[in-house]
């Protein structure tokens, strides 16, 4: 699917809004609501009088690493974009060429064995395509170095060429981020999150709103190529299962849900969650690679609402965005975020999916 907009390059988020907007911190964004095809405008500080009681947020605590590393192959200047780490010791990595306005310009990957100089007398080397001839992302080893060493001495976070300038890596870090002790993380960031802060937080909390943590190691996503996610590493911690499974399990008179909404924070989120719920829409304790692709075909099996950012019209995440809450939907409100003159990209405004106003809209899980 693609929605039927324009984006014009001026609503592009060049920057966060704590930078841009000074006095505002990084809740300072807005929030357009859909419920079935009825918009609604809000602030961001709005959200917790949004949800109620009995709600869960579904978060990715995976911290952002500083992803993008300069290298040279050869003589030429190269930036290497590391997205995951294998079980082998391997780590998929992106090659791009430097062009001054963030590490934008695609590079052709390979061929096997091109060897790429690394700070800190590290050696890059490449093995295999991940996915057969003409991948953007291919498996490579590096030596003289630990990868999550290198990336915290010399790594800074992967931007593209919307945004402005370079930020630090703190500017790419949610509230929810857990660093982890192996130096795992997401090689961008799970930016549906970034507007929360610890007094969102605390508000949604006192207001009976509960946090179900779940961890996605976002890869590179390609700004240019709008493909599919790779297979990525997740986890979804029994807790955070039995959470999810109460909430869906509260039924009200004649099976409708009272409350208890599931609502992902961010598209991570979702396929997470979705990797670990089997076709009874009950969520299991699981860990380890998920290669689930959201379609609307597929459709959702735990999740009822999704607060995600604004992705460009033929970005795959929107296939997730129609299985969540229909096309109708997606349709109305990007049109609404266009006219409302809404800012896309990961430092940009917030789009919270929620199913519509009505006693039974939402479905009764009886497990």
């Amino acid at each position: 699917m693609s929605v039927a907009v324009r984006v014009p390059e001026e609503l592009s988020a060049r920057e966060p809004v704590e930078r841009r907007a000074p006095g505002l911190g990084r809740d300072g964004v807005r929030l357009l609501v859909s419920r079935g095809t009825e918009v609604s405008h809000h602030a961001f500080t709005e959200l917790p009088r949004l949800l109620r009681a009995g709600d869960v947020l579904v978060v990715n605590t995976s911290t952002t690493l500083g992803a993008a590393v300069d290298g040279t192959a050869g003589h030429a200047r190269v930036v290497v974009h590391f997205s995951t780490r294998g079980d082998d010791g391997r780590w998929a990595v992106e090659l791009r060429d430097p062009d001054g306005r963030g590490t934008t310009r695609p590079r052709t990957g390979g061929p096997a064995g091109t060897e790429v100089r690394l700070p800190g007398a590290a050696l890059l080397r490449l093995e295999e395509p991940l996915a057969g001839p003409g991948a953007r992302l291919w498996w490579a080893r590096v030596g003289g170095a630990a990868v999550p060493d290198l990336l915290r001495a010399h790594g800074r976070p992967i931007r593209y060429s919307y945004t402005e300038r370079d930020q630090p890596l703190s500017a790419y870090q949610t509230v929810f981020a857990l660093p982890e002790a192996d130096g795992a993380g997401s090689a961008e960031m799970p930016s549906a999150a970034r507007p929360f802060t610890a007094r969102t937080v605390a508000e949604l909390v006192s207001r009976g709103v509960q946090f179900a943590p779940v961890t996605l190691h976002t890869g590179v996503a390609s700004a240019e190529a709008h493909e599919p996610p790779y297979p990525e590493r997740f986890v979804v911690p029994g807790p955070s299962a039995r959470l999810v499974n109460a909430a869906r399990a509260r039924c009200g008179p004649a099976g409708g849900r009272r409350g208890g909404r599931v609502v992902a924070v961010g598209t991570t989120a979702v396929r997470a969650l979705e990797s670990a719920t089997g076709p009874d829409g009950r969520v299991r304790a699981a860990a380890g690679w998920t290669d689930l692709v959201v379609t609307p075909e597929r459709g959702v099996r735990a999740v009822d609402g999704l607060l995600t950012g604004l992705h460009e019209p033929e970005a795959s995440h929107l296939l997730m965005l129609e299985a969540v809450a229909g096309r109708a939907a997606l349709e109305s409100g990007y049109d609404a975020a266009l006219h409302g003159r809404y800012l896309w990209h990961e430092f940009g405004d917030v789009h919270l999916l929620l199913p519509p106003e009505t006693p039974h809209a939402v479905r009764c899980e009886s497990n």
